[in-house]
């Protein structure tokens, strides 16, 4: 199965989605996002299983749209995720709430349209309790989604159902239904830790203790650092703290917060249980440089429009490239590489990065 990290769509993405829906012809309501995502299609059309992050709720789609710090975005980014290959997405957040209740009904709403799975938040109090249940390749995978919660937008007492908050107790409930429907396997989303820190936090380490020791779960993928964190196994069990950003473009672009991976992880049943081998692949969300006023168009060799880039297969024709992304690919696949090994999971327990030609 394949995992990323954050879908976060800044109001620049809704802009660059309405220049390729020119160009394209396609998409709805002026709006095309698979340009964006084009990139990734072989690596997440590839897996048995993918998952994503949808990190906020969507509006209608003529809009209006929002960014930060209560995001509102359009709904066309679900039918792109569908299209490179994603079948599932975690929904808790700590911008789930950014416009309550109806519009976490629409998101779900939509996304059903799209034929994205979803979990981790609900539009009734007997969906919260349902377990989001997949027949993969025959094998029953249930997946779980909890977040903290945001203190702009707390989810009101009376709907706390609709919204999974983090809680050791809870996550074992989740697990404990998930295995009487029947799931083999119960895979975990988490969104915690602390913003652009590539180090997990001392929060992030006792949960994943106390997960891995006290329930059953097969695998943890982290979100919301927007930063790429490590990935370790912690108690026998595959914890990855922070895949960093799938899709994003904030206000203050850090390099950082550019660089994200998509985890890839091959189950394996024994006979004393299931055996989890992890991979990696790098990603790049290219941004244009801001133009000159003395010019009319960017250089011919700049990057000129937001494009999610699949770092290993550009650098697979290094020849192709200018100097200067060369040399941006290369810095984030060694700085994603330092980052997902930190805590020794290459030596010790076999973490490596992916190849399509395995």
């Amino acid at each position: 199965m394949a995992a990323a990290g954050d879908v976060l769509i800044h109001p620049e993405l809704v802009d660059q989605a309405a220049k390729d829906a020119k160009r394209t012809g396609k998409g709805t309501a002026g709006l095309d996002f698979g340009p964006q995502l084009a990139g990734i299609r072989p690596v997440i059309s590839k897996a048995d299983l993918a998952i994503c992050h949808m990190e906020t709720p969507v509006g209608g789609p003529k809009g209006p749209f929002e960014g930060y710090p209560e995001f509102l975005v359009p709904p066309q980014i679900l039918a792109s995720l569908k299209d490179v290959g994603y079948d599932t997405c975690s929904t808790a957040s700590n911008h789930t709430f950014d416009h309550g209740l109806p519009a976490v009904r629409r998101t779900l709403d939509a996304m059903d349209r799209a034929g994205l799975g979803h979990t981790g938040s609900s539009r009734t109090p007997a969906e919260s309790q349902k377990p989001n249940i997949r027949d993969v390749n025959g094998v029953k995978v249930a997946h779980l989604a909890y977040s903290w919660e945001s203190f702009l937008n707390p989810t009101p007492e009376k709907e706390k159902w609709a919204f999974n908050r983090i809680s050791t107790e809870e996550i074992k409930k989740a697990e404990a239904r998930a295995r009487e429907a029947g799931a083999e396997v119960v895979i975990l989303s988490v969104h915690w830790g602390l913003e652009h820190y590539n180090e997990p936090s001392v929060p992030q380490l006792e949960l994943a203790q106390r997960i891995t020791k006290e329930t059953g779960i097969n695998l943890v993928i982290g979100h919301h650092a927007h930063v790429v964190q490590p990935i370790e196994k912690v108690n026998g069990t595959w914890v990855a703290y922070s895949l960093g950003n799938q899709l994003a473009r904030h206000s203050s672009p850090s390099g950082l917060t550019e660089e994200g991976a998509i985890g890839w992880f091959e189950f394996r049943e024994t006979k004393k249980g299931w055996d989890v081998v992890p991979r990696y692949r790098t990603t790049l969300v290219d941004i244009p440089p801001e133009p000159d006023d003395s010019t009319e168009k960017l250089p011919r060799d700049a990057v000129q429009d937001v494009r999610l880039v699949d770092v290993r297969a550009a650098l697979e024709h290094p020849d192709e490239l200018p100097a200067d992304r060369r040399a941006r690919y290369r810095l984030a696949a060694a700085r994603v590489e330092g980052f997902l090994f930190n805590r020794g999971a290459p030596g010790r327990d076999g973490l490596a990065e992916l190849s399509l030609k395995d």
